[in-house]
């Protein structure tokens, strides 16, 4: 008896708050880390990326010798160094020098480019404090059948926190949808080592003939990448972003290679509302389905049953009598009658019937052709009259 909407417009930001810090093992005191610094980017259309841990490294514009991490890069020659090889993976514009340290039979390839090379299997600034951050999560929705907009969040929802008790306070712990999307605690820690992808739905289901208030959201967590432990190669979720400035006429850079969770916000929902003409479609579609139904079960009855004879018998039944209709109309198949009385006594034999038909009736007298009453012998309105048969077999 309702409408249904699921067409939801729906508007998403986030804000992300918290304070980290991290431990250089060339600085005896740990380096404050805001939300500036791990938001990254800054806006995202119904995403956020925090980070959790990273590579840092300070380049400059220069040659260098290239990664130890690339086997091409190996070399005893300056011929194993030429440009043309189509490397992937080169860190460089290879300038076909071999650079060979002193009291070395092998070296490595020179490049032109951002010196020195990043070296990923150096360690990692890891983020203390991370899962204390708090994401703050503004949501609007219109259905725009209803024309109804809705949004998550109230003024007295300022300090609150979600949890189990409180499931209407749009302000989510990172711990918190951590620990909703995995159990096991060594999986966590790899979460925040190497990166993840989580998915935080946002359901409206709402019911308009109620109070509109009564629209909230239902918020639930999903991981959508695969478990670390399951995957051998390219585990988690990083990216690469620098930060450029020249001094001195020199170009320099600071390269930071990510890692941290990437939370995809998703909304959907559905509204619905009384409304005559569904009540009235779906009302006749019922109507009908008991007709189809009806008919289904005479068809099993009639044919598939293996009591189908006996339900033949009850339904239907052999007629014996023959019923028949005559009119006169002229002397056609009709023999004149023999007047006695009131009664006159027919006998008519059909010209299309194999068997004689006696029929006993009461009517008028007939003459030429046409009525008369018996009485007064007045022309009855129609000169054809129906001759009614009775009694007969």
């Amino acid at each position: 008896y309702q409408k249904h909407d699921s067409t939801v417009i729906s508007a998403v930001t986030l804000k992300l708050k918290g304070m980290g810090y991290v431990n250089r093992l060339n600085r005896n005191e740990p380096v404050v880390i805001d939300g500036t610094d791990y938001t990254i980017p800054p806006v995202e259309n119904a995403a956020v990326f925090i980070m959790t841990s990273f590579i840092q490294t300070h380049q400059v514009r220069t040659r260098c010798e290239e990664s130890r991490h690339i086997k091409q890069a190996f070399c005893t020659s300056d011929e194993q160094c030429a440009n043309e090889y189509p490397y992937s993976n080169k860190s460089g514009r290879w300038t076909g020098n071999c650079l060979i340290k002193t009291n070395a039979t092998i070296g490595l390839c020179e490049l032109e480019g951002w010196c020195p090379v990043e070296d990923d299997k150096q360690g990692r600034d890891h983020i203390n404090d991370a899962l204390n951050f708090t994401i703050f999560l503004k949501n609007f929705v219109e259905f725009p059948e209803f024309d109804v907009v809705r949004k998550n969040f109230r003024s007295y929802m300022t300090s609150c926190i979600y949890n189990k008790t409180n499931k209407l306070c749009p302000i989510f712990r990172l711990r918190q949808i951590v620990e909703a999307v995995e159990n096991d605690e060594d999986e966590r820690a790899s979460m925040l080592k190497h990166g993840a992808v989580i998915r935080l739905k946002i359901y409206w289901d709402c019911n308009f003939d109620l109070n509109v208030r009564k629209c909230v959201p239902e918020y639930s967590f999903r991981r959508i990448d695969t478990k670390h432990k399951n995957e051998n190669f390219s585990k988690g979720f990083n990216f690469r972003f620098v930060n450029n400035w020249k001094a001195d006429n020199r170009s320099y850079r600071i390269l930071k290679k990510a890692f941290g969770l990437r939370i995809i916000i998703s909304v959907s929902g559905e509204g619905r509302k009384f409304d005559l003409i569904t009540l009235t479609l779906n009302i006749g579609s019922i109507m009908g389905i008991f007709g189809v139904a009806s008919m289904i079960c005479e068809i099993f009855m009639l044919h598939l049953s293996s009591h189908s004879e006996f339900y033949k018998n009850l339904v239907f039944e052999n007629v014996g009598k023959i019923v028949t209709r005559l009119s006169i109309n002229g002397k056609k198949n009709i023999e004149q009658p023999k007047t006695t009385n009131n009664a006159t006594t027919t006998t008519t034999t059909a010209a299309t019937a194999t068997t004689l038909i006696t029929t006993t009736t009461v009517t008028t007298n007939v003459h030429n052709g046409e009525c008369f009453d018996s009485d007064d012998k007045k022309l009855l309105q129609s000169t054809i009259r129906p001759l009614i048969v009775s009694n007969s077999e």
